[in-house]
Formats: C-alpha cells, structure tokens, sequence
C-alpha cells in the first residue's frame, strides 16, 4: 500500500457517539467499546436512541436546568426560549441549525451533543489508550452503534489498523446492511455478535420497520465465507415479541446449521434508555412492556438449551 493511500484512509472520518472503556459484556477480558452513529433500524426498546442517527443530536435534560438563560444568549439563532412556566426552555426546531452553541455555553451540562467526528488514526489513538489491559486481560476492542457496518469503510479501517497491532477486534451488529459492506470488514474480524430478534418476517417488519429476509441471508453468508471469526447470536428477548416456543424453536434451528455459531446469548429486555429518548423529544414507545422476571428469563434459556445438543445458550447482559 503507498504511504500516500495509507494517509487517506487514516484520515477517514467516522460518526461517533463515545467510547466506552473497561467493558465486561462485550467479549472475552476488559474491552473499550467504540459506539458509532447511524442505524438502519428502529428497534422501540433500542437503549441507545440516541445512536440511530448518523448526524449529531441535541438533547435537554430538563431536570439539570436551573434556567440560567446561557443557552438562550449563545444561540445565533434565536432559537431558544425560557418558558419559566413550564420551567423549561424550549426549541423551535425549524430555527435550529444544530451548531451546538447552546450546548457548550451551558454550565449543568443540560443540553448535550450526542455525537462527534474523528479519522481513522485519532480513534485508533484512543483505542490503543486501553493495550496494556487487553493483553493483561485478553480483551480488545468491540465496535458497537447504531450499525458498524452503516460506516462499513470507516469500521473496516478501525478493525485492520487494530489488527496490525495485535488487538482482538469483535463486532456487533444487526446485519441489516448490504452484504458488500459486512464483506469488506471481514478478514480483521475475530468475533461477530448477530443480533436475531424475530425469525417470523412479518412480525419483524411490524415492529421494527423493516423484514428480517436481509439480516438471515447475511448471517448465512458471512457463516459460508470462509473467514475464521466466531459467531455468536445475540437474541434480545422481548416479552410478548420473539419469546414464543415457536420463535425460539425456529431460532434454534436456524444456528444450528450454521457451523461457525457455537452459542446464543439471551439478552433481557431492559429500559435503561427510557430517559434518553425524553431527552432527544422522542416517545418511548415500550413504557407499557415489562422486562422479564429472573424466571421467565431462566425457563426461555433452559427450553432453548433443550432443542440442541451442540449450541451453547447463556444469559448475557450486553446493552440491547
């Protein structure tokens, strides 16, 4: 490769929204978790909504506003009000142009920008801030979002900077992107977490907008590929969704043809980012689902545990 195309790839930029550093439910040892922007999906019980877009997002956390005015004097705009009766301020969202003056001159910190850019070489240096614990611990890196493969170019070049340094690189994802996209990352990917929320198409396209026929065909394809990586299954269990004997039975017998997909990890469904969506002015629309019991999560693992001799089915505790 010419030190001249070298330069130009490093300097690619990614949307990102943070690291998350010395994570233990991402993969094997202590990983830094590298959550990146844009989703083609749209998950209602996703617990980072704030990912699904792949430009920056304004949000407002009333509860940390004391009414200061400083936002309202910073914007260029004349985009923000203070409606001391509802002891808030408030947005005209036509007027704002998303420069985010508003957020950096507040002083509680109320009004946040969820999301950021860097290239290719300045988020491999904030990776390589946590070696020392990935080779203490056998842990890595795991690129998580939104969709990685939504910046199939950019992950790409995150994975293979990594692997040239020796870090192990995992990937989670929801596979609903072209199969060009996952393909390119593929030789600098030693696991790959498939999100498999439905295997029922119609059920699938009602409540996240979009058929799973995509998502299985790339989960066989990258199975058929050839390349070493591991595969594990993550299925977000979502009451009253995809917890049905049938859908588990169907998931069951869906991995275990596929020879690189040795587990499934049952994720329960959680509301830790009920408040987020407040936040970015979106309705939460899961207020009225309930997680599962400690149970009910135990007995829906077990039943699966029971329709195969080969796979292996735990309890995980990955953010969904």
């Amino acid at each position: 490769m010419s030190s001249s195309r070298q330069k130009s790839e490093t300097a690619l930029t990614g949307s990102i929204l943070r690291f998350e550093r010395a994570s233990l439910h991402d993969g094997r040892g202590l990983r830094t978790v590298l959550f990146l922007k844009g989703c083609p999906l749209q998950c209602p019980w996703c617990s980072t909504p704030e990912s699904r877009n792949f430009e920056p997002q304004r949000g407002y956390i009333q509860d940390l506003c004391t009414l200061c005015g400083s936002c309202v004097d910073a914007c260029p705009e004349q985009a923000l009000t203070l409606a001391d009766d509802e002891k808030r301020v408030t947005l005209e969202q036509e007027k704002c142009k998303l420069c985010f003056s508003c957020a950096a001159s507040c002083p509680q910190n109320a009004i946040r920008k969820y999301g950021f850019t860097l290239t290719v070489a300045e988020t491999v240096e904030q990776i390589r801030k946590d070696e020392i614990f990935y080779f203490h611990s056998g842990g890595g890196l795991t690129i998580s979002g939104g969709e990685p493969f939504y910046q199939a170019d950019f992950t790409a070049n995150i994975l293979r900077e990594c692997k040239k340094l020796g870090i192990h690189t995992a990937v989670e994802s929801c596979l609903h992107v072209p199969f060009s996209q996952i393909e390119m990352t593929l030789p600098w990917i030693d696991h790959l977490y498939a999100d498999l929320k439905q295997m029922g198409s119609r059920l699938h396209q009602l409540w996240l907008g979009e058929d799973n026929r995509l998502i299985l065909e790339n989960i066989n394809k990258v199975n058929a590929s050839g390349f070493p990586l591991e595969i594990t299954i993550r299925l977000p269990l979502i009451p009253g969704f995809n917890d049905s004997d049938q859908n588990l039975r169907e998931t069951a017998q869906f991995c275990v043809n596929l020879t690189n997909v040795k587990e499934i990890e049952v994720l329960p469904y959680h509301r830790l980012g009920s408040d987020t969506y407040r936040h970015l002015g979106l309705d939460y629309q899961c207020r009225n689902l309930t997680p599962p019991s400690e149970e009910h999560l135990q007995e829906r693992a077990a039943f699966m545990r029971g329709l195969s001799d080969t796979l292996s089915v735990k309890i995980g505790s990955g953010l969904i």
